[in-house]
């Protein structure tokens, strides 16, 4: 994971339990986990915004090209 073997993460691990303790690490874990959430829904919805805006277009261009014929 991201070039790091498993030494090099339990000393990350380590230094985080030493500066914010070990009651911390289970608020910091869990805060962490809802800002991924809130970011895969965000990004989601911002998907499925432009795929409908995009359907919309193509449905537009081709209304067009029809009329025109």
């Amino acid at each position: 994971m991201f070039g790091m073997g498993p030494l090099e993460m339990i000393l990350i691990f380590l230094a985080i339990l030493l500066l914010f303790g070990a009651k911390r690490l289970p608020e910091i874990a869990k805060g962490l986990g809802k800002g991924i959430n809130e970011f895969k829904s965000a990004m989601k919805e911002t998907t499925n915004e432009l795929k409908g805006s995009i359907d919309e277009s193509d449905k537009k261009d081709t209304k067009d090209n029809n009329e025109n014929k």
